[in-house]
């Protein structure tokens, strides 16, 4: 049987093999017999075009000539070109061709990181099998590289300790039954709410229930991502394509392959940014910096944001088709405030949570203290009720914890008393003030206590004719 109509060498439509050899028709000949079995075949006859031919094509093997100038036979010029694409691409696999009179120089190569050697002339099927092997090899490395990549991130976004939608409100409720619904399908969601109020929690609830729960979840903070780093973060880099790019780097987008994308604090993206990712979700493809080759890919996104979206679109700061793209279902969280009876259930949980964490399983609460977790108006959400229980977990010294463990702002426990105000521009203006009076006018720490982040904080004391704090 003709080694093309065997199996083995059926093409796959994948992969790029680069051929370096000073012969043209040596190229030719080996470019007729590969181009039935790659999706790309690239020659050239100067090994000085190498290192940009390695970042253009990007090829998965080379196949390297030993020798380039006339009247060479010692193979010293394939050695230092063998070398060169080592030290730009370690990784990279590359294959020498030489003449039966350069064996000993070959195996010289092999010892210098060359994955195999082809002899002039060759037999084609022989020639493919080795080929086909060093393929299969350069695939295995870089799944093994994603592998590790993805174990990173998914090491670190695992490391959470609360990751469950508690709750038995209505409104809760109500955030729930939507879910349920979303989850089968990979449409994209934003998730609307206060900082603290549980997006990523219940983005996670998304995840688990889809048919993509057996894949990743990445969630990415775009209010951390300076600017400069925003596309290597998302389609990620090649190994020099900027100052400190000294490997490859998968973005998130390739590692959320098959699961979720969870793009958190959608609206600090800046406006010159937002073509690029819109783009992406509307191709499924990305390109990462330094490359020329675009990667399709496939992962569920679920967006969320704290900031009023909307009338972003309206003042122009963010862009409406983006929006479209993102919203497909929109999905508001209300604020621990709103939640009625899951204060309790919620801070039942972080005290078994904690108490198992932190060896001292046997806590109670003060009726008092219980009270006051009810009544307190909770501007960070349910991030702070967590975070105020763990405190009060880890510096009790008994196995009750009473109300004057959690320090709670008087200001903001007097929502629950008679007489007060339930008005929603006071309280709001009530609770700024509280703050910067805690912090004694810091804004970023006055920001963090709210839940809001800086630029929010200066939009509400605006609204609020606090000018003194601008």
């Amino acid at each position: 049987m003709s080694i093309f109509g065997h199996s083995f060498f059926m093409k796959n439509n994948q992969g790029a093999i680069l051929i370096v050899d000073d012969d043209e028709d040596i190229n030719l000949a080996l470019s007729m017999l590969l181009r039935p079995h790659y999706k790309s075949v690239f020659t050239e006859t100067n090994p000085y075009h190498i290192p940009r031919l390695l970042r253009q094509y990007e090829p998965e093997v080379v196949l390297l000539d030993m020798n380039f100038s006339k009247g060479r036979s010692d193979g010293k010029e394939g050695l230092s070109w063998l070398g060169k694409i080592k030290e730009l691409e370690p990784g990279k696999q590359v294959i020498m061709m030489t003449a039966y009179s350069d064996v000993s120089r070959a195996v010289e190569a092999i010892k210098a990181g060359a994955a195999d050697f082809i002899e002039k002339p060759w037999r084609n099927e022989k020639l493919l099998a080795t080929i086909h092997a060093v393929f299969a090899l350069s695939q295995t490395q870089q799944k093994l590289s994603e592998a590790r990549s993805r174990e990173t991130v998914m090491s670190q976004a695992l490391d959470l300790p609360f990751a469950e939608v508690v709750g038995q409100s209505e409104a809760m409720r109500s955030v729930l039954r939507t879910v349920e619904k979303v989850a089968a399908t990979d449409a994209n969601i934003l998730l609307l709410g206060e900082n603290g109020v549980g997006k990523e929690v219940v983005a996670r609830a998304i995840h688990r229930s889809s048919p993509r729960s057996g894949a990743g979840f990445i969630p990415v903070d775009l209010g951390a991502i300076p600017d400069s780093l925003f596309e290597s973060e998302l389609f990620g880099h090649r190994k020099g394509a900027f100052t400190g790019a000294v490997e490859d780097r998968l973005g998130r987008f390739q590692l959320a392959q098959k699961g979720t994308l969870f793009l958190d604090e959608i609206g600090n993206i800046p406006l010159g940014l937002q073509p690029k990712l819109l783009q992406a979700l509307q191709t499924l493809h990305i390109t990462p910096v330094g490359s020329d080759r675009s990667l399709q890919v496939d992962a569920r996104v679920i967006c969320a944001t704290n900031q009023p979206i909307k009338e972003m679109v309206s003042q122009g700061r963010f862009r409406e088709d983006l929006l479209y793209r993102i919203n497909t279902v929109e999905i508001s969280i209300p604020p621990l405030r709103e939640r009625g009876g899951d204060i309790d259930l919620l801070t039942d949980h972080f005290l078994s949570l904690y108490g198992k964490k932190y060896r001292k399983e046997h806590l109670n609460l003060d009726p008092a203290a219980r009270a006051n977790l009810r009544g307190y108006a909770w501007p960070g959400n349910v991030r702070e009720l967590q975070h105020m229980i763990e405190r009060a977990v880890i510096l009790t010294e008994g196995n009750t914890i009473k109300a004057a463990d959690f320090h709670l702002s008087e200001i903001l426990l007097s929502g629950s008393g008679q007489g007060n105000t339930l008005n929603l521009m006071e309280n709001e203006k009530k609770f700024i003030l509280a703050a910067l009076g805690k912090h004694h006018g810091n804004i970023s720490k006055a920001a963090r206590e709210l839940g809001l982040t800086r630029a929010a904080l200066y939009r509400r004391l605006e609204k609020h004719d606090l000018h003194e704090f601008n």
